[in-house]
């Protein structure tokens, strides 16, 4: 082994480097170890810094704004960041940073971002009694720096995501958190094993919800569930929109009674409304008996509507009149029926802009409107991923026969560098071609695609897409501006449908009604 001057080590790269590993080796064992590790260091040195800090200023009771900001800077900033003060607003500071404390190899583990909401979140629960620490942007998810803003008063924190912090209870808030996750899964199973003939070939469904944005939505789901409102899901293909479906109807009122779900574009066009609301004898050719819609097989618990964007016109009609009278007919029959189902739509698409082009009623949206939940990437749940991998890993074993319980730390990387679109489902579906194929206890090669082969730091890829969709989006708004919002005249311009040019501009969040 060749000799190695260790003064060449400065303690901030072997803080880095030891970290890094640690949180390697932990995430091996399943992830839950990531998270009490990140928590128990966290507290050890915020207090440490805490008390230093104290002891140099000689400083007696509560800190200040002032030097509550002067310490969590020089922390971050002795340790190898470069975290600067971007505002100081009421009962919120924002601080804003260029470089990592734990390098650029941070990016293979966001969860490492919890330490500075714990140390940041700790101090302040300390001395102003209460914290929110909200991470807007950070280096980890490759945003290219981080935003960080630290509320200290409940009432400006809420609605906002983040992790939260009391005095003397900085546990209570995740603990809060474990325990509502609990009751949602119990919840799920308990309802998934009650129908064992059904089910008995699957897996009960799981939430994994360790990154703010899942745990927001398991907090709207605890609000929402008990009651009888229409939900909108709405998130991109793959997101689990049905699996949130089902949390919502476990836990309702209504959990002893069926949980249907539909995917509206998947029937054709002409038999949509014969399968929602079923059809008499003789109403159309072929219909040789009465057939009960899915309406009528729910009845009494929740119709999940996957894909309402597709419904046909006639079938909205039916449907906005189920929703306002809670009764319908067959197709074909001349009785009217009730209908006491709840109604649970998703969607991948944004059905305002469906309403803006024609395509989708408008009063029939702000029926299904009335509470929107929205279910994030998998790319803005960077917290997730070694879970979600272990998860699928389990039952992949399970389903083939395997031993594979880990994977390699580059196999790690490399999930972590692609940005998945095709979210969780994407997930699964690449896990089980890399499992079939491997041999061993640990899985070491993954069965990407080749356009997302590239090695995590190679980024050029990444770039090139967002130089084309900065230019793209430019270009779209300068044609916009030239043709006054019209959006038949930009498609002829772009040599493009109508709608492919709407597909565009909901890609780039464009509202065509703001240029005309």
């Amino acid at each position: 082994m060749p000799d190695k001057d260790f003064s060449e080590i400065s303690p901030v790269f072997f803080l880095q480097t030891f970290i890094l590993e640690l949180m390697h080796a932990c995430e091996q064992e399943g992830g839950n170890y990531c998270e009490s590790l990140i928590e128990r260091i966290a507290k050890s040195a915020g207090l440490y810094f805490e008390q230093t800090y104290r002891a140099e200023y000689r400083h007696q009771g509560e800190l200040s704004r002032e030097a509550y900001i002067d310490l969590i800077l020089a922390l971050k900033n002795h340790i190898g960041g470069n975290f600067s003060l971007a505002s100081v607003e009421t009962d919120t500071i924002t601080v804003v940073n260029s470089r990592c404390p734990f390098g650029e190899r941070v990016t293979n583990f966001p969860e490492l971002c919890r330490m500075t909401s714990s140390v940041f979140g700790g101090i302040a629960a300390r001395n102003f009694g209460y914290a929110k620490v909200e991470i807007r942007q950070s280096i980890a998810r490759q945003n290219g720096g981080c935003e960080v803003c630290i509320h200290t008063s409940p009432e400006h924190a809420a609605g906002k995501p983040g992790l939260e912090y009391w005095r003397e209870q900085p546990q209570d808030g995740k603990q809060e958190m474990a325990e509502l996750h609990s009751r949602i899964e119990q919840s799920l199973r308990s309802v998934w094993w009650s129908r064992p003939k059904q089910h008995a070939a699957k897996p009960a469904p799981a939430i994994i919800a360790k990154a703010p944005a899942m745990q927001q939505v398991l907090q709207q789901i605890e609000v929402v569930a008990p009651t009888e409102a229409t939900v909108l899901i709405t998130g991109e293909t793959g997101t689990g929109k049905e699996l949130i479906a089902r949390a919502i109807h476990a836990m309702s009122v209504r959990r002893h009674k069926p949980f249907v779900a539909i995917n509206c574009g998947a029937i054709p066009e002409n038999l949509i409304e014969s399968a929602l609301f079923g059809h008499e004898k003789g109403a159309f050719t072929g219909a040789i008996e009465v057939h009960q819609g899915f309406f009528e097989r729910a009845e009494g618990g929740t119709l999940l509507l996957d894909e309402v964007d597709t419904l046909s016109p006639a079938a909205q009609i039916r449907l906005l009149r189920v929703i306002q009278e809670g009764e319908m007919e067959r197709v074909g029959g001349k009785h009217t029926l009730s209908a006491d189902v709840r109604i649970l739509s998703a969607t991948n698409r944004t059905l305002a802009q469906h309403v803006e082009q024609g395509l989708f009623r408008q009063d029939l949206f702000y029926r299904l409107n009335v509470v929107r939940l929205w279910i994030p990437p998998l790319r803005e749940r960077p917290e997730d991923l070694p879970h979600l991998v272990q998860l699928i890993l389990q039952r992949l074993c399970k389903k083939y026969g395997k031993t594979v319980d880990t994977v390699s730390r580059d196999v790690m990387g490399r999930i972590r560098a692609y940005d998945w679109p095709g979210n969780v489902r994407e997930l699964e579906n690449t896990l089980e071609r890399s499992v079939l194929f491997c041999t061993g206890k640990e899985l070491e090669h993954l069965e990407l695609d080749q356009k997302s082969s590239a090695a995590p730091g190679d980024d050029w890829s990444g770039q090139k897409r967002k130089m084309l969709a900065e230019a793209e989006h430019a270009y779209l708004e300068q044609q916009l501006k030239s043709h006054h919002g019209n959006v038949r005249q930009i498609a002829a311009a772009m040599g493009l449908t109508p709608r492919a040019v709407y597909g565009k501009l909901k890609k780039h969040a464009i509202t065509p009604g703001q240029y005309r």
